[in-house]
């Protein structure tokens, strides 16, 4: 189990500007939705985006800790978009 602050954290550690969002899928704290508005996405392609969220994500996705997760990864001008 891990809580949503600690997926925060461990987001904005690696991209401190990120606006994150995260949604527990279950209810059993392991499978979640996380949206990240950064703008280290600007320029950035959707599979290089993936990447850097699961490298921001890598330990407790090792440990377990986080089992599934649906990531949703755009930049402050997508976002405004909608």
């Amino acid at each position: 189990m891990i809580s949503k602050e600690a997926i925060v954290g461990y987001v904005q550690k690696m991209m401190p500007d990120a606006e994150v969002t995260v949604v527990d899928k279950t209810g059993m704290m392991d499978h979640f939705q996380i949206e990240i508005i950064s703008e280290k996405f600007i320029g950035v392609n959707l599979l290089d985006r993936q990447r850097s969220v699961f490298e921001a994500l890598n330990e407790p996705m090792k440990d377990g800790r986080i089992h599934a997760m649906e990531i949703k990864s755009r930049t402050p001008e997508e976002a405004a978009r909608g």
